[in-house]
């Protein structure tokens, strides 16, 4: 199975959707069974537009006052046998295992989270951490093509990515790719 993620969209007023950003979103989307979007999409329009691809699951954001039927504050998501949970924020990443799992209402093998703007992969005390980091506005930088996760599972494994789109004319994209498999 095949899972997309983003997070932080913050979708402007003056883009319609994703493909304001040019050709990349849309096709690393369309090769993924599911997404997931961690939250401060701002709008749903971010949502149906991610649904001409896949099933969409949001948790929601700080900046996320919209009642949406695809968002909870916490989704939990079980695939090829792997227990992953969303939320928006696990806050800071000097936090205990211990503490972070308790955003969950049960335990988890994957934790995804956004909020910071900044893309991270971690594997901590048997425990996979992805922060997809912003697909729009990465490190915190003005609108441009940022970063989006990957997570591919098979019931032995599991492969993690952090894509870096390309870059938006004039601005480059600050996001680093990383992988990591278990």
């Amino acid at each position: 199975m095949r899972i997309g993620i983003l997070s932080d969209t913050h979708l402007p007023e003056t883009i319609r959707g994703l493909d304001d950003l040019g050709p990349e979103p849309a096709s690393f989307f369309s090769t993924v069974d599911l997404i997931l979007h961690s939250g401060d999409l701002t709008s749903p329009l971010v949502l149906d537009w991610l649904e001409q691809f896949a099933p969409v699951l949001c948790s929601t954001g700080n900046n996320d006052p919209i009642p949406d039927r695809r968002c909870l504050d916490v989704q939990m998501v079980e695939a090829e046998g792997w227990r992953i949970g969303m939320v928006h924020s696990l806050g800071p990443p000097s936090r205990s295992m211990e503490h972070i799992q308790k955003a969950f209402p049960s335990p988890v093998d994957i934790m995804i989270s956004g909020h910071t703007h900044y893309e991270a992969l971690e594997y901590r005390d048997g425990v996979l951490l992805l922060n997809s980091g912003s697909i729009t506005f990465p490190h915190n930088k003005n609108l441009r093509l940022g970063t989006v996760g990957l997570l591919e599972l098979t019931s032995k494994g599991i492969h993690a990515e952090v894509v870096a789109l390309g870059n938006s004319p004039g601005r480059p994209n600050p996001g680093k790719g990383m992988a990591l498999d278990i």
